[in-house]
């Protein structure tokens, strides 16, 4: 039996309905009920979730789009090295509490968005990416899986994801587990 942990906001929340049962019965999977929300929402909830995340053979993780998104006065919630220190940090204590540690990039909003813009979104996703995978941690990018159906698989909010895009995220996030237990 392994055991996966899914850390994230609620992109996560959307494909973590789907991704328990496209992995089975041989996983147990431990997601928090809550958003991640932003990095150091994450890092703070790495204190609370301790005892859940222990023995996790893959955690798949993301944070990104409430620490880039602009604050009333246009500003990132995070200037970008901010969030690469506490990406980074994030990294450092999931690799101590998993065997393999697997990193979402951020994925796309609809050109509708109010105030998140998806200059911002590739900006960060391509400053964290290299650090990460320096780490040794295993980057998927969920990114390139939506962007390209931006109509299709971004709903009405133009944030969140339809249905679609959530089963073509959840499919994007069971391959790399599978693709992760090669490590194990």
């Amino acid at each position: 039996m392994r055991k996966i942990t899914l850390l994230g906001d609620s992109i996560r929340m959307g494909y973590g309905k789907i991704v328990p049962d496209m992995l089975g019965a041989d996983y147990t999977v431990f997601q928090p009920a809550e958003n991640c929300r932003f990095s150091k929402y994450t890092l703070r909830g790495l204190f609370d979730w301790r005892a859940e995340i222990e023995g996790t053979d893959i955690v798949h993780w993301n944070n990104g789009l409430w620490d880039m998104t602009p604050c009333v006065d246009g500003i990132p919630f995070c200037d970008i090295d901010e969030y690469i220190k506490n990406m980074v940090r994030i990294a450092g204590l999931l690799k101590k509490r998993a065997k393999v540690v697997i990193f979402a990039t951020t994925t796309p909003v609809s050109d509708a968005a109010l105030h998140d813009r998806n200059d911002l979104i590739i900006k960060y996703n391509e400053a964290i990416v290299p650090v990460l995978r320096d780490m040794g941690i295993i980057i998927n990018d969920l990114h390139s899986v939506v962007y390209p159906k931006l109509s299709e698989y971004v709903c009405d909010d133009n944030i969140h994801l339809t249905d679609e895009g959530y089963r073509a995220v959840a499919e994007k996030v069971v391959n790399a587990i599978k693709e992760a237990e090669k490590l194990l």
